[in-house]
């Protein structure tokens, strides 16, 4: 069982707040980019086989093993065509601002959680700042 209760609330203010988002113009503009991606055959498999190969290339070069001219032409040149599709280009930039907007929530909620109360924007500025534990950044120090 939940150590929150399921109608508390700090639930119902999260439910609220994810109205909100739902609701907002710009985030129902990138998910209708998402969707529209998601509803392109050609696109996805556009992006699918450009990603498979970009891990291909990145398992061969981390195996010790040379890349050749050639292949690396050949990746970029198919890069290069996905970011010219319009559809894949808007779902990859559309992908990137839902991820930046998620991350800057969490750090929000996460701040606010850690220092009992709502950060300001030294708080906020302080935990983006880097720093090995300071405001959950993660340095990676082993905190």
């Amino acid at each position: 069982m939940s150590t929150i209760a399921e109608e508390s609330a700090v639930i119902e203010k999260t439910r609220e707040l994810c109205a909100s988002i739902a609701a907002d113009p710009m985030v129902q503009e990138l998910q209708a980019q998402v969707e529209r991606f998601l509803n392109d055959d050609a696109s996805r498999l556009q992006y699918q086989s450009v990603h498979e190969r970009g891990e291909e290339l990145h398992h061969k070069q981390h195996s010790g093993l040379q890349l050749g001219a050639a292949e690396i032409r050949e990746f970029e040149a198919a890069r290069e065509a996905l970011f010219e599709n319009e559809i894949a280009r808007d779902f990859l930039a559309a992908q990137q601002q839902l991820e930046r907007l998620q991350k800057e929530i969490g750090k929000y909620v996460g701040l606010t959680l850690e220092l009992g109360r709502v950060p300001t924007e030294d708080d906020l500025a302080q935990a983006s700042g880097g720093g090995c534990c300071g405001g959950g950044g993660g340095g990676g120090c082993g905190c």
